[in-house]
C-alpha cells in the first residue's frame, strides 16, 4: 500500500531526443496519491511527449520511472493500463470505422461483453453530464464528441493515475464545473491526476501542484492556488501575454449573409440545420458558441462550400449568391476557412508546411501553371516567423509539429491570405496563452482592417474577448445575436441548451 511519503509516480531525468529537437531534457517530476498536478508550458515545451513516456506510448532515451516506490519500465500503453495509468490524448486514438462502444471495448477486460460496455458508457455519460451515444460510428462524431468518448473511456478503467490533455476545451461552463466536481471526487478517493491545460484559471481553481516546462526542461514548480494568471504566464513563457486592444468601430456592408438556411443531415447521426439566419459585416467579429455536435460542423460545411446542397441564395458572399458553389469559387470571392480538424483536413500530415500552403493558396502558382518553389518556401518561412511556429522550417512535415504549433501555422496561412471573409473554427484550441493572444490579436487586426470574421468556438472566454456580437447554436438552430457587452457567460451557457426564447437579453 502506498504511504503518504512515497509518490504515486516519480520521474527522474527523463530525456527524449528526436532528430530536430530534444523534446524532454532531464525532466524530473513527482505526483502524489490523490494529487491534481498541472503540467504547464507553451506549445512545443515537451508536455505531451512527457505524458506519452509515462503512458508507454514513447520510450525515453534516458531516465527512470518509479510507481508507488518501485522501479518500472512501461513499454507500451497496455502495461501502463495494467499499472492503473489512463490517458486522454489531445489527438485522439479512436478507430473511425468502429462505434463508440466498440472503441471503448478495445481497452477493457476481454471478459466484458459489448452490451455490458454499452451500459457502462451510458451510466458514466449520465454521471458526468457528457452526451455520448455508444452506437454511433466514430467517423460521424465531431472533435468535441470524440473527446467526450476519450474521457469516458479513461474513466471506465478506474485509473490510479489519470492523464488529461486539454479535457475542457469542448465543454460548457456548467459542464466544466460538473467535471471538476467529479475530478475532485476521484482525487479524494486516491486517484492522482496529471492535468494539462492552457486555461490558467482552471489550473488555479483545480490543481494543488504545478510543474512548469519550457524548451523541454522543468523551469519551476509552484502551488497554482497561490499564483495569479500573470505570474503563471511569466513562468511559462517568460512574459505576460499582450493585452488585446478591442477598438469600437462601425461595421460596414454585409459580407457574409445566411438567409433561411435549412439542410437535412447528410448522415444518420448528424444534425438538421433549421432556418439559420446570420449576418457578418465588414469590420466586425461575430461568434457562435455551443456544445460540440449541435450543428456547428454542418453549418461550417455549408458556409465553406464543402456542402453545396443549399439553394444558391441561402449563402451570400459580398452580395453574391454562393450557396451552391464549392470552396474554390468562395475563395475567389474572398472567403477563407480554418477547420477545427488540424491533421487530415486543415493539413495533409505527410506533406511539408510549404506544400500544405497550396491547399488554399495559389500565390506561388504562375500563369503557366508552374509552381515557383522558391516563392512557396519563402511564403511558408514568412508565416512560420510571423506566427512564431516552432518547426524545422518550411520543409518540415505537418505531422512533425505539436498540435498547437500546427494550429498556429494553419491559422496563419489563412490570415496571411488577407481574406475579405474569414471563418475560423476553434482558433486557439490547444494553443498556449501567448500564442492564443497573438492569434486573437491577429483576428482583431483583420477586423480593424475591414475583414468580416466569423468565429465558431466552445471557448466562451475567447468569444467574449474577440467578438462584437454572439450567437448560440443548439440542435441545429441559431439564436438571435446579442451584443457582447450585454451578454454574460451564465446566460450563454443556458442558451447552449436551446433556452433563449424569452431569455430577457436584448437582441441586436
Amino acid at each position: 500500500m502506498t504511504t503518504p511519503t512515497v509518490p504515486r509516480l516519480q520521474l527522474a531525468r527523463i530525456t527524449k531526443r528526436y532528430p530536430s529537437v530534444v523534446a524532454n531534457d532531464g525532466v524530473s517530476l513527482a505526483v502524489r496519491s490523490g494529487e491534481i498536478h498541472a503540467v504547464l508550458g507553451e506549445n512545443g515545451a515537451g508536455k505531451s511527449t512527457l505524458m506519452k513516456v509515462i503512458y508507454g506510448a514513447v520510450a525515453p532515451d534516458e531516465g527512470s520511472m518509479e510507481w508507488d516506490g518501485r522501479a518500472v519500465h512501461v513499454r507500451n500503453p497496455q502495461e501502463a493500463r495494467a499499472l492503473g495509468i489512463s490517458m486522454v490524448f489531445q489527438h485522439f486514438s479512436l478507430f473511425d470505422t468502429l462505434t463508440v462502444a466498440e472503441n471503448v471495448w478495445l481497452g477493457l477486460a476481454k471478459s466484458l461483453t459489448l452490451q455490458q460496455v454499452t451500459r457502462s458508457i451510458e451510466a458514466k455519460a449520465r454521471e458526468y453530464g457528457l452526451d455520448v451515444d455508444p452506437a454511433r460510428p466514430v467517423h460521424t462524431l465531431s472533435v468535441g464528441e470524440m473527446q467526450r468518448v476519450e474521457i469516458i473511456r479513461a474513466l471506465l478503467t478506474n485509473p490510479q493515475l489519470l492523464i488529461l490533455d486539454e479535457p475542457t476545451s469542448v465543454l460548457t461552463p456548467q459542464a466544466v464545473d460538473k467535471l471538476f466536481v467529479v475530478l475532485r471526487k476521484i482525487a479524494a478517493e486516491g486517484c492522482s491526476i496529471l492535468y494539462i491545460s492552457h486555461k490558467l484559471h482552471e489550473i488555479r481553481e483545480l490543481c494543488s501542484a504545478c510543474t512548469v516546462m519550457r524548451g523541454g526542461k522543468v523551469t519551476g514548480e509552484c502551488d497554482p492556488r497561490q499564483e495569479s494568471n500573470a505570474s503563471l504566464s511569466r513562468m511559462m513563457i517568460g512574459a505576460e501575454p499582450p493585452l488585446l486592444e478591442h477598438h469600437a468601430r462601425q461595421p460596414g456592408e454585409v459580407m457574409l449573409g445566411v438567409r433561411g438556411l435549412r439542410l437535412l443531415r447528410d448522415d444518420p447521426f448528424g444534425v438538421d440545420l433549421d432556418d439559420v439566419n446570420l449576418e457578418v459585416r465588414a469590420g466586425e467579429v461575430v461568434g457562435i458558441a455551443g456544445v460540440s455536435g449541435n450543428g456547428q460542423s454542418e453549418l461550417l460545411r455549408a458556409l465553406s462550400g464543402e456542402d453545396r446542397r443549399a439553394q444558391s441564395s441561402m449563402v451570400q458572399l459580398a452580395g453574391k449568391s454562393a450557396g451552391n458553389h464549392g470552396p474554390a469559387h468562395r475563395r475567389h470571392l474572398g472567403l477563407h476557412f480554418v477547420p477545427e480538424e488540424r491533421l487530415g483536413r486543415g493539413a495533409v500530415p505527410s506533406l511539408s508546411l510549404a506544400q500544405n500552403l497550396m491547399l488554399t493558396r495559389t500565390d506561388a502558382i504562375g500563369r503557366s501553371g508552374w509552381i515557383d518553389m522558391k516563392a512557396l518556401q519563402q511564403q511558408a518561412a514568412d508565416i512560420i516567423a510571423r506566427f512564431n511556429v516552432r518547426a524545422g522550417g518550411p520543409h518540415a512535415a505537418a505531422k512533425s509539429l505539436s498540435g498547437g504549433n500546427l494550429q498556429k501555422f494553419i491559422v496563419g496561412r489563412e490570415i496571411d491570405a488577407a481574406p475579405r471573409v474569414l471563418i475560423v473554427s476553434q482558433p486557439t484550441w490547444g494553443v498556449d496563452v501567448g500564442a492564443a493572444a497573438q492569434i486573437r490579436g491577429e483576428i482583431l487586426e483583420l477586423r480593424d482592417g475591414g475583414c468580416a470574421v466569423l468565429v465558431v468556438s466552445e471557448e466562451l472566454e475567447e468569444l467574449f474577448e474577440v467578438c462584437d456580437r454572439l450567437h448560440v447554436i443548439a440542435k441545429g438552430r441559431l439564436s438571435p445575436s446579442v451584443d457582447r457587452a450585454r451578454a454574460s457567460v451564465q446566460q450563454v451557457g443556458e442558451w447552449m441548451s436551446g433556452l433563449w426564447t424569452g431569455a430577457g437579453v436584448q437582441h441586436v
